[in-house]
C-alpha cells in the first residue's frame, strides 16, 4: 500500500512480551506505507519479545510506556493478538484504562485475533459486533458483544480479525477506520 492516507494520523499499538509477532509487524509495515507515525506502547521500556505461535520470534522496541502515554496524542489503537500480551494487558489497570480512553473518546480502534480481550477488560465490546480468535467467542458473548466468525468485522469504528491469516483485510479496515477519524 503505497497511498498516504495516514498522513499526519499517529497510532499506537499497544502490545507487550508475547505478542503475535505478524500481527504486530504486518500492521506496522501497511500503517507506515500508508503514511501514519507509529509509537509502540508498552507496559515497560526497552523491547518486547515476539512469538511466531509458541516458538519466540525478534524483539521490539518500545517507544513509550502505558504510564507516559495519552490517549489524546494518538489518533487511533491497535491490539496485536497471541495469548501473552494481551492477557498480561487485560490484568493491568494502566493498559485497560489507556484502551478505555480510546474508545470514550470515540477514536478507532483496531484489534486482531485475542487482541480484543483488552477490550473486554475496558468495557468497550457490549453491544457490539466483534469477530477473534474462536477461543475468545464465550468471553466476548458474555461481555455483552455479538461475536461473529467473519474476516474482518467494522462496528462503529473498531475493526476485528480472527487470526494471522486475515491480516491483508484487518488492514485495509483498520487503515479506512484510521483515515476517518
Amino acid at each position: 500500500m503505497t497511498d498516504q492516507t495516514l498522513t499526519g494520523k499517529t497510532i499506537a499499538i499497544l502490545a507487550t512480551d508475547g505478542f503475535e509477532q505478524v500481527e504486530l509487524t504486518k500492521p506496522v509495515e501497511a500503517l507506515s506505507a500508508a503514511g501514519a507515525k507509529i509509537v509502540i506502547v508498552s507496559l515497560e521500556s526497552g523491547d518486547i519479545q515476539g512469538f511466531d505461535h509458541h516458538d519466540k520470534g525478534d524483539k521490539t522496541s518500545v517507544d513509550i510506556t502505558v504510564a507516559e502515554a495519552n490517549a489524546s496524542a494518538f489518533d487511533g489503537l491497535l491490539l496485536p493478538g497471541g495469548v501473552i500480551s494481551p492477557d498480561a494487558l487485560r490484568m493491568d489497570e494502566g493498559a485497560v484504562a489507556f484502551v478505555k480512553a480510546f474508545g470514550d473518546a470515540g477514536k478507532p480502534i483496531a484489534a486482531i485475533c485475542h487482541g480484543p480481550w483488552t477490550l473486554i477488560d475496558a468495557g468497550l465490546v457490549e453491544g457490539r459486533r466483534i469477530t477473534s480468535w474462536p477461543s475468545l467467542k464465550a468471553d466476548l458473548a458474555n461481555a455483552g458483544a455479538q461475536w461473529v466468525d467473519e474476516e474482518v468485522v467494522v462496528d462503529s469504528g473498531l475493526v476485528t480479525s480472527r487470526s494471522p491469516d486475515d491480516i491483508p483485510a484487518f488492514c485495509k479496515a483498520a487503515i479506512k477506520a484510521f483515515a476517518a477519524a
